[in-house]
């Protein structure tokens, strides 16, 4: 891919540091700065898209280990599911929902990523010819800003120089074959002015999304219904008094309101809208036996759920460390 001559401008501000042609199936060869216009150009993710901006979506998050599914472009349960582990660890609004906020977030994640390495060099100079841990990181650096397209070799030849110099060019230092600290601290002082646009964008997006609000359905015949089915046996599959499963379950208590579920926990998840604390009469969702929602309950108040567990329909309590752990959230179902 011809980088090199291409990307003299990239420094400016973030958006013209951020530029896009590359379709998401060429996203391993593609400029990083390709990639992130993607993102910033792209409406908020949200469950059911599948596009380019979804596929490095999953692929950013996945170069810093915080996505485990598949790289499909398709953003399902399980991308909503890592989306707001993201959310979570960095203190964002926890949608499960990629809006600007979060995609500003990744981007500069995946930035510190790759440039925090520069900290620890070990050599003072780097010269034609020499191999070392050093040259990866500064090869990788130089391929993170669109400069240097060849493999992360360790090896300062050919074009690691050309890399350098053309780097060096656009920022007015000296050019010399030999990389010394003034050439690493202007790697790092284009880190930090790019991070400073990023705030500056970022300060100008909404803090938290709102849902549209739809009225809820009556929680207490809800929970008189679910509770008059305590005791009932746990059976695999099961979605009848003689025995529940956990969906199974709530499809059966809901429908006794008047109102029809999915059958599964995953589109159970997709079809009821996120409220940040739960209500009695909501649902919360656990990720238990697999990655994304695996199990649900209905929410009694009092940090309490009823729930068809393995031993039968129950009411267990959300503090004890078993469920904290693997709490994902509540949703609300609608009328």
């Amino acid at each position: 891919m011809p980088g090199i001559n291409k990307h003299p401008v990239l420094f400016g501000t973030l958006a013209s540091s951020l530029v896009l042609t590359q379709p998401f199936s060429a996203y391993v060869d593609a400029d990083v700065q390709e990639q992130n216009e993607v993102l910033t150009n792209s409406e908020t993710l949200t469950y059911g898209t599948h596009n380019e901006a979804v596929s490095v979506l999953q692929k950013k998050m996945k170069n810093l280990d915080m996505f485990k599914g598949e790289t499909d472009g398709k953003f399902g349960v399980i991308t909503e599911h890592y989306v707001k582990k993201f959310q979570a660890k960095y203190n964002l609004n926890e949608t499960g929902r990629a809006n600007k906020e979060t995609i500003y977030k990744l981007i500069e994640k995946e930035r510190e990523h790759h440039l925090e390495p520069l900290k620890n060099l070990e050599e003072e100079s780097i010269d034609i010819g020499m191999y070392s841990e050093d040259v990866k990181r500064i090869q990788s650096a130089l391929h993170y800003f669109g400069y240097y397209d060849a493999g992360i070799d360790g090896i300062y030849g050919p074009l690691t120089k050309e890399a350098a110099k053309k780097f060096q060019e656009d920022h007015d230092i000296p050019v010399k074959t030999e990389l010394d600290r003034q050439f690493v601290q202007a790697l790092e002082k284009n880190r930090t002015e790019e991070q400073t646009a990023i705030v500056q964008t970022v300060k100008k997006t909404p803090k938290k999304e709102t849902v549209k609000e739809t009225a809820p359905i009556a929680s207490s015949n809800v929970i008189e219904v679910a509770r008059s089915y305590l005791g009932s046996p746990y059976v695999w599959g099961g979605e009848s008094p003689s025995g529940f499963d956990c969906s199974g379950y709530l499809q059966f208590v809901f429908s006794q309101t008047g109102v029809q579920l999915p059958r599964t926990v995953s589109d159970i998840w997709n079809a009821t809208a996120p409220v940040e604390k739960p209500s009695v009469g909501d649902l919360v969702f656990f990720e238990t036996y697999k990655p994304g929602p695996s199990h649900a309950g209905i929410y009694l108040g009092n940090n309490t759920f009823i729930h068809a567990g393995n031993n039968g329909v129950e009411i267990s309590d959300m503090g004890i460390s078993y469920w904290q752990q693997r709490y994902l959230g509540a949703k609300r179902v609608l009328k």
